[in-house]
């Protein structure tokens, strides 16, 4: 299957060196350009993206204004927050919003054409050192107690194998990864996420992976259920 994929940069330079990088890939077919976050909802609906490469900074609508906006319609591809940094409250923002992930602007080009991949397939693309980043920038100091006994709470809400599949995902592991390791289907790791983001109210699996942290499941000190 090729994937569709729009490039959304306010830069040519960079659109242009984008389109070097991911143009020799077999399976990538880029479908169109934009050079503002105001143009998304058009070559969206003209080009029938399955993927779209967002910048973060842009000086009319904001990659992020153009995510969260994009991924509230029915039929959102999915989109992967490009950005030259690793973890602040803006690309948090972008992955609450709905976004698969992030790449950084120096990432070599191979593991952009692997994230663009990732993503068709409906792997989120964050790795655990990223994961490990966003949740120490977020988790922050002060109410670690009053935090973690809030989480515990509210991961006692799951069932045994959805605690399991959620202390993966904040381990930073690929749903492939997760059936490995559980002994079950991809498909059933998909179904167990979705269960726990119904049943925990969150959006996306970077929130499942800071109420592991702050349960303390992540380093052992957690006992939940």
């Amino acid at each position: 299957m090729t994937i569709r994929l729009l490039l959304v940069d306010d830069d040519p330079l960079v659109r242009a060196g984008l389109t070097f990088m991911l143009g020799g890939a077999e399976d990538i077919e880029i479908v169109g350009e934009a050079a503002d976050g105001s143009q998304v909802p058009q070559a969206v609906d003209e080009l029938k993206p399955d993927v779209v490469l967002m910048d973060i900074r842009m000086p009319v609508v904001d990659g992020l204004t153009a995510t969260e906006e994009l991924r509230a319609r029915a039929d959102a591809p999915e989109v992967v927050v490009l950005t030259t940094f690793h973890a602040d409250e803006q690309v948090l923002r972008a992955l609450r919003a709905g976004a698969a992930g992030f790449v950084l602007k120096d990432t070599p080009p191979a593991e952009i054409v692997a994230a663009v991949r990732r993503v068709a397939a409906g792997d989120p693309v964050l790795s655990p050192a990223v994961t490990q980043q966003l949740i120490t920038h977020v988790a922050g100091a002060g109410g670690a107690e009053e935090r973690k006994d809030r989480a515990q709470r509210r991961l006692g809400q799951l069932a045994d194998r959805e605690r399991e599949v959620a202390v993966a995902v904040g381990r930073g592991c690929s749903n492939a990864e997760i059936a490995a390791e559980l002994y079950m289907s991809v498909p059933t790791v998909k179904t167990h996420v979705s269960r726990v983001l119904a049943k925990l109210d969150l959006n996306n699996r970077v929130q499942i992976a800071l109420l592991a942290h702050d349960a303390g499941l992540l380093d052992g000190t957690g006992d939940v259920g």
